[in-house]
């Protein structure tokens, strides 16, 4: 399945860092939270991803392209002019697709569309980490047979809230959570017929119109996770990433700790 990861907001509630380069590319343990994200998936066996830009796009391409010198030694030859590098190989296929930089959520996804129609899929945001078991996940989209499976983690209150019976999505609302719940941890696995709950404009975040459609409709449903969930967004969130990657002990690398150390 290929892997779509939404990368091109402004991160404003993280500016310190974002100034000078978009939110999926502030590094935790010397490594943008992107790349996290994308080895915790290739841990799963999910090597082909699709990632819509934005703000500073230019920046994730540049790093894109330039992945292996920067991540291992160089030798340069000044006598026949060749450059050689060791750094390590990578069988991953990824596509970076330019979405706009005012482009919302859901215009995001929508603008992806011919990258991804073909097959069912996952989409993420490029600013949060978990240890969710993607083949678990999967099986259960496969199993319930709805368009559209939502992960709902139970991090600190201030996200969108979900109401969950049996394992439906009941409502969906984008609204700060005043009590103990589950809320959207935006690890999705989508069916290509979601896309015909997307208006078009770019200006459509996914939160709002499509997924309470989906949920309205009985085709929304939650896989609950109970394991790790951080978002980062701000300084003191990536800090608190920080610290579980320095103590050796980050739970989103657990399966493959090796891959980025």
């Amino acid at each position: 399945m290929k892997v779509a990861i939404l990368a091109g907001g402004y991160g404003s509630r993280l500016a310190e860092e974002t100034e000078i380069r978009p939110k999926p590319m502030v590094e935790i343990g010397g490594l943008p939270i992107l790349l996290h994200i994308m080895h915790h998936y290739a841990s799963f066996g999910h090597t082909e991803f699709v990632i819509a830009l934005g703000y500073r796009g230019e920046f994730i391409k540049r790093y894109m392209a330039e992945f292996c010198s920067l991540s291992g030694n160089v030798t340069v030859d000044l006598g026949d002019g060749t450059v050689r590098n060791d750094g390590p190989a990578r069988d991953w296929k990824i596509e970076l697709v330019e979405t706009g930089l005012e482009t919302m959520t859901a215009g995001r996804l929508g603008r992806l569309r011919k990258h991804l129609e073909d097959e069912p899929f996952f989409l993420t945001w490029g600013d949060g980490v978990s240890d969710v078991n993607l083949d678990e996940l999967r099986a259960f989209h496969d199993d319930h047979g709805r368009l559209a499976t939502v992960t709902a983690v139970r991090p600190p209150a201030r996200y969108g809230h979900l109401e969950i019976v049996n394992n439906q999505v009941c409502s969906f609302t984008e609204k700060p959570q005043l009590a103990e719940g589950w809320i959207n941890g935006a690890f999705f696995v989508l069916d290509p017929e979601v896309f015909d709950y997307l208006s078009g404009s770019d200006d459509e975040m996914l939160e709002q119109g499509p997924l309470e459609h989906l949920a309205a409709d009985g085709q929304l449903m939650a896989y609950q996770h109970d394991g790790f969930w951080q978002c980062m967004d701000t300084l003191r969130e990536k800090k608190l990433l920080e610290d579980l990657w320095e103590s050796g002990n980050a739970p989103w690398m657990r399966r493959a700790p090796e891959v980025v150390r």
